[in-house]
């Protein structure tokens, strides 16, 4: 009789090996033991927590993290799943690390399809452990995972929730032919298919590239009646790949949770944008600068509104018009009237709005005829105050603060008259204050005078520049062809102007008076003129009154120069920036946020605010993520493992803009908002100034 250790290796084994042994070398899915995600990994503890449901689950077996190489039980459990090599297997990773409620680390690891032989399972393995080490020399812990390959007839990626926009109440699945491999490898775009929790789609489908429609209703209530079937199990939406096999049953591969949840705005939030108000403030405002300048803005503004019966008075008191986001100036689209109401039936039904501008119709029919008498009334007011102001260091503290308060009335009443001119007059002037800068700035400099004296002689040249208190005034060049435009008159106080021109020129000036009052008060508190814009209002004047400055002022940082506000937007909490998303182009955010960078096609040097612009979604991009500020590709899916990793990692991302490799060549300054999918040419105005 012969032993097991007497006998000898059957042909083609290695020594040592023997059938018929079992260890832990090799654990079936089935086993509690599977379930334990320190030792299998969080893939295969997810699927064999699924399989002990009931879910459909293909069979298979795990090697555990630290289970050594014992290569007789590992040859036995091959030799039972592939049935001797005759059916193909999947070896994917399973790292304790991925696809947690904190980390998918999608697509990170290595997966290797078609294993057919005793030798090529041997290296998938090796390939698969290998994996494991990282580009900063650590290693992560790391289990195999084993399956028969599927032979799908449709595969993809269901999302228990839309990520991308933020919503639970919906379903999101992208499906290709064939396993979901290379959609998640971003190798194909996929069908796409929005459903409620029933599995009804919500809109017209995003057809596959050859125009098919993979799934058929069906399949689609099926998939839904998955999800929330996978969802009760786990406690919460999950992440899945998916496959229908040819007979049209259909197979869970892989289950994790959803790590990356756009944020999503309120019932009722507010639609902001930048709207006019970005015309008179377009960078990013210091808090200083916010109260010297907003706050006026908003009160005159209101203060029109209520004038003209534009919006009842209680919105009016509840919201301000006129807010700053992220230090960038922004203004409530419907109170302005420039977006439409949100139900326009009920609103044509509702009385008040005709009644409350009945009430307002005397008002606003004689302040039509009366409004350029009061706003050249009040533009003389303010130029004979500034005729008549001092220069700042000739003030006492007391006086300063007076100026000061009274600038933030003027301002107030500037912005009120500006606001009903532009609503109310209908002048037949086209001239602006531009222009007429435009031509004074070349009219100086042909005859030779500083930028200062032109400041000095023709002070209209200050509607070319934006206010800031910390950067240094600076004209922009003229036209150098030897024919500048001409100018009526070089004193700008005698200019002919539209109304509301005249008076947005004088919101300038006495923005420019605000900034030499301002720096005269940080001259006198010692604080640079960086220092002063980050104080608030009240400190200001607080300082100007004997009160010592505040105690963290050396600790105040100045607010980086945020990317520009979308042209429409409302906020989610902790006043996150959520794009409303235009109903037409083919280019599509995936990874919600705002930035502005430098364009990167990831060969040479990378910039400090390197925007990845590529074609496709390759999964080789993954270790640049988090040295990126944003990513652009040409193609792509929100499913795939790369826009995945881009919301996990918070990076914008923007998929399906167009010739984007040409358009944003290496250097070129874009603003990317991964939310609307916005990618467009950034106004480089404002990071000029700041350089200089």
């Amino acid at each position: 009789m012969t032993t097991l250790d007497e006998r000898g290796p059957e042909q083609g084994e290695e020594p040592g090996e023997e059938l018929g042994v079992h260890t832990d070398a090799a654990v079936a899915l089935d086993r509690p033991a599977a379930q334990l995600p320190l030792s299998a990994g969080s893939k295969a503890a997810n699927l064999a927590r699924a399989a002990a449901a009931g879910l459909p689950v293909l069979p298979g077996f795990v090697i555990p993290h630290g289970a050594g190489d014992d290569a007789r039980a590992l040859r036995h459990a091959w030799r039972e799943l592939s049935r001797d090599g005759t059916v193909p297997l999947v070896v994917r990773s399973s790292s304790p690390q991925e696809d947690t409620e904190e980390s998918s680390l999608a697509g990170q690891f290595a997966s290797v399809l078609d294993v057919r032989d005793w030798p090529g399972f041997r290296a998938a393995v090796r390939t698969v452990l290998d994996s494991a080490d990282r580009p900063d020399g650590t290693r992560a812990p790391m289990a195999v995972l084993v399956q028969p390959m599927l032979d799908a007839r449709v595969g993809g990626v269901l999302f228990g929730a839309d990520p991308v926009e933020g919503r639970l109440d919906r379903m999101l699945v992208s499906a290709v032919r064939g396993g979901p491999d290379t959609l998640v490898s971003g190798e194909q775009d996929g069908t796409s298919y929005h459903l409620t929790r029933s599995g009804r789609r919500l809109r017209p489908t995003t057809p596959h590239t050859n125009g098919e429609h993979l799934l058929t209703r069906t399949e689609l209530h099926r998939l839904a009646r998955l999800a929330r079937r996978v969802e009760r199990i786990f406690g919460g939406p999950q992440d899945m790949e998916f496959g229908f096999d040819g007979e049209g049953r259909l197979w869970l591969f892989q289950a994790r949770p959803i790590t990356a949840m756009t944020a999503r705005p309120a019932r009722g939030a507010r639609l902001l944008g930048p709207g006019p108000v970005a015309e008179t403030l377009p960078g990013t405002l210091q808090p200083l600068e916010e109260d010297l300048w907003v706050a006026p803005m908003a009160r005159g503004i209101c203060s029109a509104l209520d004038i003209g019966g534009s919006a009842p008075r209680r919105l009016l008191r509840a919201h301000p018009v006129v807010t700053t986001v992220a230090g960038r100036a922004a203004a409530d689209l419907r109170l302005l009237g420039i977006a439409p109401p949100r139900h326009r039936l009920l609103a044509r039904l509702n009385p008040l709005p005709g009644a409350r501008r009945l009430a307002a119709a005397w008002r606003t029919g004689r302040l039509t005829r009366a409004l350029p008498d009061l706003a050249l009334d009040l533009t003389a007011d303010i130029d004979r105050r500034l005729a008549e102001t001092p220069a700042p260091a000739e003030l006492s503290r007391a006086d300063l603060a007076d100026l000061l308060r009274w600038t933030r009335s003027a301002l107030a009443a500037l912005h009120a008259q500006e606001a009903l001119a532009g609503a109310l007059l209908r002048e037949s002037g086209t001239r602006t204050a531009a222009s007429a800068a435009l031509a004074a700035l070349a009219e100086g400099r042909g005859q030779g005078r500083t930028d200062t004296e032109i400041v000095a002689g023709t002070p209209v040249v200050l509607a070319l520049t934006p206010p800031s208190l910390t950067v240094p005034l600076r004209l922009p060049p003229t036209a150098e062809d030897g024919h500048p435009p001409t100018v009526t008159s070089t004193d700008s106080r005698h200019l002919t102007l539209p109304t509301r021109e005249s008076l947005r020129l004088r919101v300038r000036w006495i923005h420019q008076l605000q900034i030499h009052l301002v720096h005269d008060a940080a001259r006198r508190t010692t604080l640079s003129h960086r220092a002063v814009a980050l104080l608030r209002w009240h400190e200001l004047l607080g300082t100007l009154d004997g009160t010592p400055l505040p105690t963290d002022v050396a600790q105040r940082l100045p607010r980086p120069d945020s990317p520009p506000l979308p042209d429409t937007f409302r906020l989610a909490d902790d006043s996150v920036v959520v794009a409303e998303r235009p109903r037409d182009g083919a280019a599509q955010g995936v990874s919600g946020g705002r930035v502005t960078g430098t364009a990167w096609d990831g060969q040479g040097e990378r910039p400090e605010d390197a925007v990845l612009v590529v074609r496709t979604l390759d999964p080789a991009l993954a270790p640049l993520l988090p040295q990126v500020t944003a990513l652009v590709a040409q193609t792509g899916s929100p499913l795939s493992h790369l826009a995945v990793l881009a919301r996990e990692f918070k990076v914008p991302a923007v998929v399906g803009a167009a010739d984007a490799v040409r358009r944003f060549t290496p250097g070129t300054r874009l603003a990317v908002d991964g939310t609307s999918g916005d990618v467009r040419l950034a106004d480089t105005r404002t990071r000029e100034a700041a350089d200089r």
